[in-house]
């Protein structure tokens, strides 16, 4: 199975597990793009709406896309109240590219998934003139070192690998401003930093950890290992620990004007 379709499998999780997005960002998006109220956004990836909720609130008319039928449906539970926000079972390199102009796209987490060769060629298709294209996720910077010690040694045994989390991508060491910059199809890139701190049970951050991609792909047998090894590590520190994340913003225009691109 492609990586990016795994999270489908757990979409309950999914949604009751992951973290909204800071509303500082959302007003830096909505700034930077000059965006009112009943302006067109379609959302990327939109998994099960956690994203979608923030920018809904500000009563932009939002198309909202996803591979993944569950997520779909969870997102449609999750965002039941907002008349404003259309949820589509697709894939960007399957959406119609006539279907817009867009004041604004959005990816939060989900980027990285769609087709290098396409991803900016057909953002820069389906934006206004003056749209705007937000790359977001979110990443961890900072566990307590004797948890982070022993992760590490959970990982290597069961997993044989150790290293940054997926979500590493997202730092400024990350390949996103390259991506943008390579493209030539917007303009400078600006990036953004939010820092806050996510508090952690054993129970929230093994639900957490099982709905990473990464974990995903493992074999039923060495993620239930992983997993059960991290929440005995997690109770030994007392049952709950706090981690230092980052939400990381990168945001550009579209150039061009009205050229045929």
């Amino acid at each position: 199975m492609e990586q990016r379709f795994t999270f489908d499998q757990i979409a309950e999780a999914y949604r009751a597990s992951r973290p909204d997005y800071p509303e500082a960002l959302v007003d830096d998006v909505v700034s930077y793009g000059n965006l009112r109220p009943g302006d067109p956004v379609l959302e990327v990836g939109c998994g099960t709406g956690q994203a979608t909720r923030s920018f809904a609130k500000r009563d932009f008319r939002i198309v909202a896309i996803d591979p993944g039928p569950e997520m779909v449906r969870a997102a449609r539970e999750s965002l039941a109240g907002f008349g404003n926000v259309e949820l589509v079972e697709t894939t960007l390199e399957a959406w119609p590219q006539d279907q817009g102009p867009f004041r604004l796209i959005i990816a939060a987490q989900s980027w990285h998934w769609v087709s290098p060769d396409l991803r900016f060629v057909k953002a820069a298709k389906l934006l206004s003139s003056d749209g705007s294209l937000a790359v977001f996720g979110h990443v961890p910077t900072g566990w307590p070192i004797p948890l982070l010690e022993r992760f590490k040694e959970i990982y290597l045994r069961h997993a044989g690998r150790w290293g940054p989390p997926p979500e590493a991508w997202y730092l400024p060491s990350g390949p996103f401003k390259g991506w943008f910059d390579e493209s030539g199809l917007f303009g400078p890139v600006e990036h953004r930093c939010y820092p806050w701190k996510w508090q952690h049970t054993t129970s929230s951050y093994a639900n957490f950890l099982g709905t990473r991609s990464d974990i995903r792909m493992l074999t039923q047998a060495v993620r239930e290992g992983l997993l059960n090894d991290v929440s005995r590590a997690i109770d030994r520190h007392g049952g709950e620990f706090e981690i230092d994340y980052e939400t990381h913003l990168y945001i550009a225009r579209r150039i061009g004007g009205d050229k045929q691109l």
